[in-house]
């Protein structure tokens, strides 16, 4: 791995993603509700707060997966011609273990768009371009976490929603995370972090924390 970033600025034109009024749960159980919040290009907004405050509920929510029970998100600015906005990155890694590190990473470019770095320098960046013909089910947690890291750069979306992206990591990944951030940050790109873990940005990276309370 290597400290350059993966995409030189700029690349995103401005966005911003807004809720309003935004209320969201599951099974009947309201977890968020009333909430407003925008987040603009360039800024990565971490989700903070307990076990069972919502914040997976949330991004899901966000990424379309689970629908709100009132309120809205839009992402203004989105280029509505470009395809898909976002990446949602949740706790599963979703790798199949017969096929190659490659394989797996093949097919997502694929089914996403090939329209990042191809998947080889995608596994460089992330530390497993060693281990591209390797089955994935022989790959540790962490090198699974790695894996599944390594979609946010082979298709290119403006919007992240990550959903404890460092686990299963060791600290060589979390620098790894910041770094990919960083380098998404700097091209006009935003993310939504929901973690537990600290996140050391760069000082040119704009954060910023939303903290979720447990509901009445």
């Amino acid at each position: 791995m290597t400290d350059r970033q993966v995409f030189p600025p700029p690349a995103f034109p401005p966005l911003e993603l807004r809720a309003q009024g935004l209320a969201c749960g599951r099974a009947g159980l309201t977890l968020v509700d009333n909430l407003d919040f925008a987040v603009a290009g360039g800024t990565c907004l971490l989700l903070r707060g307990p076990n069972g405050t919502g914040k997976t509920t949330l991004l899901l929510t966000l990424a379309g997966v689970v629908p709100p029970l009132a309120g809205a998100m839009v992402i203004d600015g989105a280029d509505a011609d470009a395809g898909p906005q976002l990446h949602y990155c949740g706790h599963r890694n979703a790798i199949k273990p017969r096929l190659s590190v490659l394989e797996n990473l093949s097919f997502w470019a694929q089914l996403n768009g090939e329209t990042g770095v191809s998947p080889q320098a995608a596994l460089e960046e992330v530390g497993l371009g060693s281990l591209a013909r390797l089955d994935a089910g022989h790959l540790s947690a962490g090198q699974s976490r790695r894996l599944a890291l390594a979609r946010l750069l082979v298709s290119l979306r403006p919007v992240w929603l990550l959903d404890e992206p460092t686990a299963a990591l060791d600290s060589q990944g979390h620098t790894l995370v910041a770094r990919l951030l960083d380098g998404h940050l700097a091209r006009g790109g935003l993310a939504i972090v929901a973690t537990h873990d600290p996140i050391d940005l760069a000082p040119t990276s704009q954060l910023e924390i939303l903290s979720l309370k447990a509901a009445a």
